[in-house]
């Protein structure tokens, strides 16, 4: 099994919530507790968070930022996996730069545990999420007879572990996938949860299917190697939890003098942001998975942010970015319909301005073409957008009930 490089140009649903219902009040306490059997497995100082579901539920690993003894969670990938007692064949998946920079690793510790590796690179960025990629990982998935016990493995951000998770679901009617993320969003958000998919020209993952991970492998230390726009698309997701789910994670980032560089954000606050941020996913997750209601609330920030994505070519802001000109907008939409108080969203927008990410909308974007790339949004009901808008620091709603009219006033004001 070798390596492929390919370049560039390659339980049962909750119930729906009704229009302005109130979402059920989440846990203002997140108690994480040591596994016991993180030290048997070789974990040191690990929170082990559980996604429970009724088919395949799954652990979330995290070392501690500050356990200087602990070892990479890299290095234990293959130990883990084989705990799993998957396949003996896996696809590793990743984009040249992390590879440069972590593949020979996770190869090591794969080959070490006994699995056979083949591995691929895929160009990065969302412009190259696209059913081309696609169907070069099933060329080498069939090169390398990928079989039903098989696991592919992502090593990367959220375009590798979006589309690695999606031909993972897709290959032989569904392979296993371990998600091993390199970047803030990935870690928080897009690693977890089981949504996979690509892009269509006309809208954001359109394209896609629920395959949930066998385990999510989080390793801090990689966070020293990602660029700083990067870290802070990570954080509009973990303030997207503060907003939606976690008031004291958000009034710890507050409190906190910087956060637009990961060297000025204290140890104890990244594991706090790391374990309680995968925690609210993680809660959201098993009383929801495939989001007939609850899950929905993730999208905050998410409906007008994938249209700015989509209008702007995924060239121009990435995803984390895009989610906080959404979530700027939604706020306001908020307040217009007199949902919000005007001094909790000049809070949110306080603390986005904080991590330096962008408030308003990049010039030259069409607010009409906005309007219409909503009515594409996979959120949309009997042909109503549904937002996700909040009621107070922690708590958001569900409506379909926003007139264009307030939409058009409120991006005319960004």
């Amino acid at each position: 099994m070798g390596h492929w490089s390919i370049s560039s140009p390659a339980s049962p649903a909750s119930p729906a919530p009704t229009p302005h219902s109130p979402l059920p009040t989440p846990h203002s306490q997140i108690a994480i507790e040591y596994n016991p059997q993180a030290l048997v497995r070789g974990w040191a100082m690990t929170s082990l968070i559980n996604v429970n579901l009724p088919e395949q539920s799954y652990e979330i690993a995290i070392p501690s930022v500050s356990y200087a003894n602990a070892p990479s969670s890299l290095d234990q990938l293959g130990q883990q996996m084989a705990s799993l007692k998957l396949g003996k064949k896996v696809l590793l998946v990743s984009n040249p730069t992390i590879f440069k920079h972590f593949g020979e690793r996770a190869i090591a510790s794969l080959t070490s545990a006994g699995f056979e590796v083949a591995s691929c690179t895929l160009p990065p960025g969302e412009r190259y999420k696209t059913l081309n990629s696609i169907q070069k990982l099933y060329d080498i998935a069939l090169e390398n007879r990928l079989e039903r016990s098989s696991t592919m493995v992502a090593l990367g951000g959220g375009v590798i572990g979006d589309m690695t998770g999606f031909a993972a679901a897709t290959w032989l009617r569904g392979i296993n996938v371990v998600q091993v993320p390199t970047t803030l969003l990935a870690m928080v958000d897009s690693a977890i949860g089981g949504k996979t998919g690509v892009n269509h020209p006309h809208g954001k993952n359109l394209i896609g299917a629920f395959h949930q991970p066998r385990l999510v492998l989080i390793d801090p230390e990689v966070l020293k190697t990602l660029p700083m726009r990067e870290f802070r698309a990570g954080m509009a997701e973990v303030i997207k939890y503060g907003v939606i789910w976690d008031a004291e994670l958000f009034a710890q980032l507050e409190a906190s003098k910087r956060l637009d560089q990961l060297r000025y954000v204290k140890p104890d606050l990244v594991n706090t942001i790391l374990i309680r941020s995968c925690q609210a996913k993680a809660d959201v997750v098993s009383k929801d998975e495939k989001e007939g209601g609850l899950r929905a609330i993730l999208n905050y920030g998410h409906t007008i942010g994938h249209a700015v994505e989509s209008l702007t070519g995924y060239r121009l802001v990435n995803h984390g970015e895009a989610v906080a000109i959404g979530m700027v907008a939604a706020g306001q939409i908020a307040v217009e319909l007199g949902m919000w108080q005007k001094e909790d969203t000049e809070r949110q927008n306080a603390l986005i301005q904080k991590t330096g990410l962008p408030t308003q909308l990049p010039s030259g974007v069409d607010i009409e073409a906005i309007i219409e790339a909503l009515q594409l949004d996979k959120k949309v009901k009997a042909g109503k957008v549904r937002f996700v808008l909040p009621t107070e620091i922690g708590v958001v709603t569900v409506t379909d009930e926003v007139p264009s009219d307030i939409i058009r006033q409120v991006l005319r004001g960004m």
